[in-house]
């Protein structure tokens, strides 16, 4: 195997497998009634601040309607609230509940958790340059595909 398909490989499995791990977490856990796309509506939305419906939706890169699937489900769980802003009516804004934001701490919490055990197994220089080799490809795809996220 070539250095490329080695690398490509790396990257595919790495994805689907955090995806799993979270998934899979998520399921046992206090929250157990959210999807992982709906965590990643949560997770976007933050805590102490509100929202706009198309920020959101700009910002997690899907359309206004499946936004809008979402967020229908998450009032219904009790994860997130929806008005409309004062000064123009046709914005509407989203902001999470108390038990929303418990759902984003206990997300938070994973991700730290699931960081520090992933390099516990390194010494400071394997960590240094894991950095620096993950910054690296973070910027070549953020150039290569124009993506500006967060």
């Amino acid at each position: 195997m070539n250095n490329h398909d080695a690398v490509n490989e790396i990257l595919v499995r790495l994805f689907a497998n955090i995806l799993d791990i979270e998934e899979k977490c998520l399921k046992i856990g206090e929250f157990s009634d959210l999807s992982i796309s709906e965590m990643h509506v949560i997770e976007n939305i933050g805590i102490n601040r509100e929202r706009t419906m198309s920020d959101t939706a700009k910002d997690l890169r899907i359309t206004s309607g499946t936004l809008t699937t979402a967020v229908d489900n998450l009032i219904r769980k009790g994860y997130v609230e929806r008005k409309r802003s004062i000064e123009d009516r046709r914005v509407v804004i989203i902001k999470l509940t108390e038990k929303g934001v418990a759902a984003y701490s206990a997300h938070e919490d994973f991700h730290k958790d699931m960081v520090i055990s992933a390099l516990q197994q390194l010494d400071t220089k394997e960590e240094e340059l894991l950095i620096k080799i993950l910054t690296d490809i973070d910027v070549f795809f953020k150039q290569k595909y124009d993506i500006g996220y967060k």
